[in-house]
């Protein structure tokens, strides 16, 4: 592929399909993974491709319950690792949290490479990918009910970005908070997480570390009283409301491309 200026208006947005398609080469993405992101950013152009207040404000929540948390596990698949490896590194150590390798599609290879991704990039230690220590959730009817006795099965907490969500679901019915990334506000995995970040990952994940990083000098009382505060509901209400209010905007005055996003 050729290289994409930096010039170019949609330079970020292209630099950021690269790297799935770079990934796709590597066995870290699928081409089921491809679609999904695509569909995920039809939703960004929605919010204006920018973190919005309620994403913002769904990211402190989330930072304050990953810090509370006894054992929390950061879950990864291929579209994480292709577009934020260093990013949850970064995270998990700032967290103490676990990283685990948890994938729907598992053909032979992809686990391995998914963690050598993760392993470039710094991380030290990533479950999920040895047999040995594989244990099944019985909720779930797909591959992704695999996960590690080490990891995500012992887990209070889970940080499920781009995920899918009948494993949402299962996980909040065995008693697991359960937090997620989905630009889609109307998404099951979005409706079934205790808290939703609905924004592009690798605008979130930045900001998830810098308020990881700042809480961690929070009284504990004060964590909790961040994360008790926070209604997701009424945040997954917050987007679809801020939706609507850009839509209706727009479209008294006309579509004026400058206000859409830069082409």
């Amino acid at each position: 592929m050729s290289e994409i200026p930096d010039s170019h208006p949609r330079a970020w947005s292209l630099k950021i399909r690269h790297r799935l398609v770079e990934g796709l080469k590597k066995k870290v993405v699928t081409e089921s993974g491809l679609i999904a992101h695509g569909r995920g950013e039809a939703f960004d152009y929605l919010l204006g491709e920018k973190t919005i207040p309620p994403a913002e404000e769904a990211i402190k929540a989330a930072a304050a319950t990953f810090l509370l948390a006894e054992h929390p596990v950061i879950s990864v698949n291929g579209n994480v690792a292709a577009l934020v490896a260093k990013e949850v590194i970064e995270l998990a150590e700032v967290t103490n949290a676990k990283i685990e390798v948890n994938i729907f599609y598992r053909e032979p290879g992809r686990l391995e490479a998914i963690k050598k991704e993760l392993i470039e990039h710094g991380a030290r230690d990533v479950l999920g990918v040895d047999e040995k220590f594989w244990t099944k959730i019985p909720e779930i009817s797909s591959m992704r009910r695999i996960v590690d006795v080490r990891g995500i099965y012992k887990a209070d907490v889970v940080f499920v970005p781009l995920e899918d969500g009948d494993r949402t679901e299962a996980l909040r019915k065995l008693g697991k908070t359960v937090i997620a990334v989905d630009l889609n506000p109307l998404s099951r995995t979005a409706q079934w997480a205790n808290i939703t970040i609905v924004d592009n990952i690798v605008r979130c994940m930045p900001l998830l570390i810098k308020y990881s990083k700042e809480f961690k000098n929070v009284s504990k009382s004060e964590l909790r009283n961040i994360k008790e505060k926070y209604d997701n509901k009424e945040i997954l209400k917050s987007v679809l409301a801020y939706i609507k209010n850009r839509l209706d905007n727009l479209s008294k005055k006309g579509i004026i491309i400058d206000e859409v996003f830069n082409y």
